[in-house]
């Protein structure tokens, strides 16, 4: 095609998203965006694209936002104007909270019908200011190459977020002359994220790693974005340095590597949680100190020097003050600051940790992580555990509320495969982040984790698994409760559970999958739950387990608001002899006490008197 050639203004935004590497987008169509959904129709039937047809618009965006943060590329979405925009002001905050880089396309009545209160006309421009990167109001159609080229880049560059570019009608319809913008040819003035960190900076930060006989790595979502995993790990590992992961670093680290500590704040673990209420200096990479880790900060790791380093100069101090502010993408931080490490060759003193891990090892045998085992039902937590032992390597999504704690405190993921929504607790994501995740990686195996209340929010989306055979897992966790919700008023509340009882007007699930003609099962007993779980991960099409687990089964650790990290509620110590031996799972790598048959993190069957190490 000819640079002068006359193009509508639909085929240069479809030309332009192709050009930008698109290869599926999430929409629903409507008298406004039709224009662009013609010409989609023709990128189609070209096999240049495809476009996945939801059920709600909401899950349009939460399945480009589970397409981002499966691959790291660019999720786009696609609605129509009014309420179809408005369905998306969701999708997109949760993106916005995650910073997930995302492009939403709307369409909108045409120029000359702006601000007159047209059929389906809405100000999504202005809706959306607070919860996206940038926005656009699409006005002259030969923008429409040069300004995808803007959205993508600001997408995808700094600090990751969502872009909304809204196109009016005849803006779709209009024929200009066609000049493509290629990826890297924009450029913004007065938009440029800082990548590098100050040198000075990450010598002192260095300075007082070395310093350290407690540090911890506090490692958030920002080092998921920058792909720094081997990077962390190597930190970790050249300065015996334990890890504590927010949920939205979950994967960041081998789970299962001897100086992981898991989740930490809420619903961490205990001995994380007490690790950062100890540690003399604490290493932030990639996180933002908020509330459910940090509280308010005054006295989040109140004993220890703090190192931040993140690529948004607004997170640095804006909870807890650092005494060593990076600002800078962490993975190009953490590689200037090894290549200094390098230099120190065998002069790094690593036993100056040994005594701080030892610690934490103990810590880890009195305040294990607990799997209940209740006669005559399953326990959540028992579900979880059997299907991370089958699916180790799985990308799992998951919704909000009890089921989402427990799935990050016993699920043992790699990096991008834990894609939950952490910032905004949205619940009824899991579904469609699934369909996301799935579409980009048709050859891995991608499970929904749910509970009978979040799987309600979208469960329209099973139309859209049925339709185009999507192979994902769906597992709900069934208590017949809004089981977070409950949980507090519970514990706050003195037992007032308003508005919480699910048990009447939920349907069956597996009967509703069934009218999708989708595959499902319901179990409600522990001897179903291995062969249940196997059945489902060997089905080739998509499958719903609907598990009918106890009802009234708390998520502990819990952090109270208002509470130090250190103060947390539900704690059981274990009993520990003197000199007690800790046993090593063959199978997961967790620690248990000498006299435990199985594993209380996988349930793998433990060999007695096995002779294990010190793992540190």
């Amino acid at each position: 095609m000819q640079n002068q050639q006359q193009v509508s203004g639909a085929f240069a935004l479809i030309d332009s998203l192709k050009r930008h590497g698109v290869k599926h987008i999430f929409g629903y169509p409507g008298g406004a965006n039709l224009p662009l959904y013609d010409e989609l129709y023709r990128a189609e039937q070209a096999g240049d694209l495809q476009h996945i047809l939801v059920r709600h618009e909401q899950a349009a965006a939460h399945a480009a936002d589970g397409y981002a943060r499966a691959t790291g590329k660019v999720g786009v979405c696609l609605a129509t104007s009014g309420p179809g925009a408005t369905n998306l002001v969701t999708g997109l905050a949760t993106a916005y909270m995650d910073s997930v880089p995302m492009v939403a396309i709307t369409g909108q009545v045409p120029r000359g019908s702006l601000g007159s209160d047209a059929f389906q006309e809405i100000d999504i421009y202005g809706i959306t200011l607070p919860i996206v990167k940038h926005s656009y109001l699409v006005r002259n159609p030969a923008d429409i190459p040069r300004i995808v080229a803007e959205a993508f880049y600001l997408a995808n560059s700094g600090r990751p977020g969502p872009v909304l570019i809204d196109i009016p009608k005849d803006v779709g319809i209009a024929k200009i002359d066609y000049h493509p913008v290629e990826p890297g040819q924009v450029k913004l003035m007065g938009y440029r994220p800082i990548i590098k960190g100050n040198s000075r900076k990450i010598h002192q930060a260095l300075t007082l790693i070395q310093q350290a006989k407690k540090p911890l790595l506090y490692v958030g979502g920002g080092a998921i974005i920058s792909n720094s995993h081997a990077e962390v790990q190597e930190l970790a590992e050249r300065f015996q340095i334990p890890i504590a992961t927010t949920l939205m670093g979950k994967g960041v680290f081998d789970e299962n590597h001897p100086l992981a500590l898991g989740m930490l704040g809420m619903h961490g673990t205990a001995y994380s949680n007490f690790a950062v209420s100890e540690c003399d200096v604490l290493i932030a990479l990639g996180v933002r100190f908020d509330d459910r880790v940090a509280g308010q900060g005054n006295d989040f790791a109140k004993n220890a020097k703090v190192i931040h380093i993140d690529i948004d100069p607004a997170e640095i101090g804006k909870t807890r003050q650092p005494d060593v502010p990076i600002v800078g993408d962490v993975r190009q931080v953490l590689i200037d600051l090894l290549r200094h490490v390098h230099e120190l060759g065998d002069s790094i003193n690593r036993e100056k940790t040994r005594s701080w891990c030892e610690h934490l090892t103990q810590l880890r045998l009195e305040y294990p992580l607990e799997i209940p085992q209740p006669e005559g039902g399953i326990s959540p937590q028992e579900v979880i555990v059997e299907i991370s032992r089958q699916a180790p390597h799985a990308f799992y999504t998951t919704d909000v509320g009890q089921h989402q704690m427990w799935s990050a405190q016993f699920l043992k993921t790699g990096p991008r495969r834990w894609i939950s929504s952490g910032g905004l607790g949205t619940m009824g994501y899991g579904i469609p982040a699934a369909v996301g995740a799935k579409i980009a990686l048709p050859h891995e195996q991608v499970i929904c984790i749910s509970g009978d209340g979040s799987f309600q929010m979208n469960m329209q989306e099973l139309g859209t698994i049925s339709q185009y055979n999507i192979g994902i897992k769906a597992v709900i966790l069934n208590n017949g409760w809004l089981g977070m919700v409950r949980q507090w008023q519970h514990l706050f509340y003195d037992d007032r559970y308003e508005a919480t009882n699910l048990e009447k007007g939920s349907p069956n699930f597996a009967k509703l999958a069934d009218v999708y003609n989708i595959r499902a099962l319901n179990i409600s007993r522990r001897e179903e739950l291995e062969n249940a779980i196997s059945e489902l991960l060997a089905n080739d099409g998509p499958m719903l387990l609907d598990v009918r687990v106890t009802r009234n089964e708390d998520c502990f650790p819990m952090v109270a608001p208002g509470h130090g990290n250190e103060d947390m509620m539900g704690l059981k110590p274990a009993i520990l002899e003197t000199n007690s031996e800790a046993l090593v799972c063959p199978n997961c790598g967790k620690m248990n006490l000498a006299d435990y048959k199985c594993c209380t993190q996988c349930g793998t069957k433990l060999t007695p008197n096995l002779e294990v190490s010190s793992l540190f």
